[in-house]
């Protein structure tokens, strides 16, 4: 050697060697395929990250395991309400309580009630379809000889170049007036009170009738028609006249 040997030095070496080996105990030893684990590793994550984010941006519909179940059909009441309905009702007109309880004992669905709810929808849905012009609408509901006429006045108006404004404020009161059944045919009249702020504009945009500004009573007496023996529930507008 080229000097003396250093004990200190061969201390050093075996304390050196120790460690080696505990390391390689503890660590393992390469077997080569570690670079692949590393690259499935790496995909995995990212397939992971990939998956969260996705569902960061998927909103999740509730599920429907079973149908809906179906609404309970309302049961018609008995004969002794409806017909005390019908005395409340008529007051103490003798006829259209008469005239209503033809109707009962014919059609068992009429109800005094959802009669006047319906005939409200309908007075609204009509008064505001006359305004708009809307024509598809109003044959629907109405009789041909009611359509022919209100479908004259929507013309007039256009030939003249005249625009309804107008919003419906809602209906103050709703009476039956008159009741019977002829001939397998109810008819049912009802006298409508509402309340409306209308105004009627020419090609210019001047104010020809109405108050834009103004609310005004309406009363209007209507009669509704329908076969007790018909399928269509609906009824139908077939007369319109003015309050006396």
């Amino acid at each position: 050697m080229d000097g003396p040997f250093n004990v200190t030095t061969l201390v050093f070496l075996v304390i050196a060697v120790v460690i080696f080996l505990k390391l390689r105990s503890v660590l393992g030893r390469r077997t080569g395929d570690e670079e692949a684990r590393f690259e499935r590793y790496k995909q995995q994550e990212a397939q992971r990250r990939a998956a969260a984010s996705s569902q960061d941006k998927i909103i999740t519909l509730p599920r429907r395991d079973r149908e809906e179940p179906p609404k309970p059909v309302e049961e018609a009441k008995p004969p002794e309400v409806v017909e005390e309905r019908v005395k409340s009702l008529a007051g103490a007109d003798s006829t259209v309580a008469k005239g209503l309880m033809d109707i009962v004992q014919a059609d068992r669905s009429f109800e005094p009630d959802g009669f006047l709810k319906g005939a409200k929808v309908a007075y609204e849905l009509i008064v505001t379809a006359f305004a708009e012009g809307n024509r598809r609408s109003l044959k629907d509901l109405l009789s041909r000889e009611v359509y022919d006429g209100f479908a004259g006045a929507i013309s007039d108006r256009e030939t003249r170049g005249e625009t309804i404004e107008q919003s419906f404020v809602g209906i103050k009161g709703a009476d039956i007036v008159e009741a019977e059944l002829k001939q397998g045919v109810a008819n049912v009249t009802v006298k409508f009170v509402s309340e409306l702020i209308s105004a009627t504009r020419d090609r210019g945009g001047e104010v020809v009738a109405g108050d834009p500004m103004k609310i005004k009573e309406v009363t209007d007496i209507w009669t509704f028609s329908r076969e007790v023996a018909s399928r269509n529930p609906n009824w139908r507008l077939i007369a319109t006249q003015a309050a006396s």
